[in-house]
């Protein structure tokens, strides 16, 4: 099962994949913790990665791409990953679906969490980050819902796309995104034996 978790900025996403991972066995695939496992290992990948995070700017889909590549030969994803912050562009999903289904594999479900803007605000102004600012939040807010509104379409055609209310508790939240993918897992089940 490969599950792609999607929310804006604040809503539980981390939180939400370590719960899957430790319920359903699903690895936990970060686009950030890839970044800053190849900067460690100081390989020319990781190098790149560096220089480029370090000028602040947004990585490349050419060495994201490259990063989820090598990632998805590794055994440890290979029993199902949830891809928490990836993909972020339309071309990233396109290259995803063809990147795993040269694997024999595919997305499952995609799950986005969904938060009010004004709760969203209130969680990240409480994390105390000194560059959160509200002006700040709310224009990375626009530009998530502007970078990420194509690639919830180009799921949502493929029938993949799960809406699940995230203003919840988390246990409850949890809960939705569990019995989303255990629905999904029986239609598969009644599928196959039809």
């Amino acid at each position: 099962m490969n599950v792609v978790l999607f929310g804006p900025p604040g809503a539980g996403k981390g939180t939400q994949a370590a719960l899957l991972h430790e319920h359903l066995g699903l690895a936990h695939f970060s686009t950030g913790e890839e970044f800053r496992r190849h900067i460690a290992s100081e390989s020319a990948l990781g190098q790149r990665i560096r220089s480029i995070v370090e000028s602040g700017e947004l990585v490349p889909d050419d060495i994201v791409l490259e990063v989820v590549e090598r990632a998805l030969d590794d055994p440890m994803y290979a029993r199902g990953v949830v891809f928490d912050g990836f993909p972020r562009t339309l071309e990233q999903a396109r290259s995803l679906d063809h990147m795993l289904s040269t694997r024999g594999r595919s997305i499952g479900i995609v799950l986005t969490i969904e938060v009010p803007e004004d709760e969203l605000v209130r969680r990240m102004l409480q994390r105390g980050r000194s560059d959160d600012t509200e002006q700040v939040i709310r224009e990375r807010l626009r530009v998530y819902e502007q970078r990420t509104a194509p690639v919830l379409d180009y799921y949502a055609q493929q029938g993949k796309l799960r809406r699940i209310a995230g203003d919840a508790p988390i246990e409850d939240v949890h809960r939705a995104i569990v019995l989303a993918i255990e629905s999904l897992t029986t239609k598969e089940k009644l599928s196959n034996h039809s």
